[in-house]
């Protein structure tokens, strides 16, 4: 009883302290906000744990889920206090505003002209000038990380889903009788529906994703070819290809066109414990650093959300002491921000590593 009692006096100021907020040494007071910058960047200037976005920021992670409202210019300030960030003065003009211009209306000879001062007594001609409103773009708004490495893999095919592949409309043929078609050629395709529609994507199978546990199939990489619009509807749709990246191939597959998705996912833990392993590295790649992309073995139906941290962890080899063996745990080693999920995958860009992530590295909720 003695033991079990020392030994929870020695885990609870660990426990108590788990989720306390860490001030960085070299934090600074405030900081302007930059074009360029992201949520994580900005947290991270202040604080250990970026990833506890709702905590730094004082908000509640459940209410907030769209974090579009930081432009650059606004002042960041620290309050050591409560350890949490604020907004200061504004040190100068919002980077790149809208505008807004609405002329006053003319006024008809003869009639009572209004100047800045009130209404002219002896005027029959009104000097008209633009009334300037500066507001805010959505545009301008900074995201949670940076969209110029994530944002290729935004409005693109990454994966299709099992059931998905087995009825995927297919191309079959064109009117030149090649077997490679690209930009302006005119193809034919087969099962494409008419209420889905006139803008389509194709793609190529790569990668067969599998957990690495059950051998299961999740899904199958998508390899994106070019767009695809359709001239018409029929048993056999006409389509022409309005862009191609790669040779297109008779027997490539379409997907109906996706619209971007948006970089302004929270920062966040999952809120119950998630463990998922790196099944594939974006590029073929074995091995990987910071900023690359990675491949999960769970996705929505695991309970990923876009805008979760996972930390990585890697496996420890085994020590052997007094002719006895002992399995060490794994140790963590970086974080990793989920921005895309499927039903049963997910992809993950890589924000923070001290070594290079491998192939089935663990990651847990952190």
């Amino acid at each position: 009883m003695r033991k079990i009692i020392s030994l929870i006096c020695i885990l609870l100021p660990i426990l108590t302290h788990a989720d306390e907020l860490v001030v960085r040494e070299n934090a600074p007071d405030r900081y302007v906000v930059v074009k360029g910058d992201t949520l994580w960047d900005i947290s991270n200037k202040f604080f250990k744990d970026p990833w506890k976005w709702p905590q730094i920021w004082g908000f509640n992670k459940d209410t907030i889920k769209d974090p579009h409202w930081i432009y650059p210019g606004n002042v960041v300030v620290l309050d050591a206090a409560s350890k949490t960030l604020h907004f200061g003065d504004q040190a100068k003009p919002a980077a790149t505003p809208a505008t807004e211009v609405a002329l006053v209306p003319a006024m008809p000879p003869n009639s009572e002209a209004v100047t800045a001062n009130g209404p002219s007594e002896n005027s029959d001609i009104q000097k008209l000038s633009p009334k300037i409103r500066v507001v805010n773009a959505d545009h301008d708004a900074i995201g949670s990380i940076s969209t110029s490495v994530i944002g290729p893999f935004l409005d693109k095919p990454l994966v299709i889903e099992k059931d998905a592949f087995d009825n995927a409309p297919t191309l079959i043929g064109s009117v030149e009788k090649r077997s490679l078609l690209s930009f302006g050629d005119t193809a034919f395709a087969k099962d494409i529906p008419n209420d889905k529609g006139p803008l389509w994507q194709l793609y190529r199978t790569g990668t067969t994703y599998r957990d690495p546990d059950t051998n299961e199939i999740l899904g199958y990489e998508a390899i994106y070819l070019g767009d695809a619009s359709v001239q018409k509807f029929d048993a056999i749709t006409t389509l022409k290809i309005t862009k191609s990246v790669q040779d297109i191939q008779i027997g490539d597959n379409f997907i109906q066109s996706s619209v971007g998705l948006p970089n302004s996912y929270i920062p966040r833990a999952p809120s119950k414990k998630i463990g998922a392993k790196v099944i594939s590295i974006y590029g073929g790649m074995d091995q990987a650093g910071q900023n690359a992309i990675i491949v999960l073995n769970k996705g929505k139906l695991d309970g990923l959300e876009n805008g979760h941290v996972l930390a990585l962890y890697k496996e420890s080899e085994s020590a052997k002491f007094k002719g006895d063996r002992y399995t060490l745990p794994a140790l963590r080693y970086g974080l990793v921000f989920v921005f895309r999920t499927f039903d049963r995958v997910s992809y993950a860009l890589v924000m923070e590593v001290q070594n290079s992530v491998q192939l089935l590295d663990s990651l847990e909720t952190p």
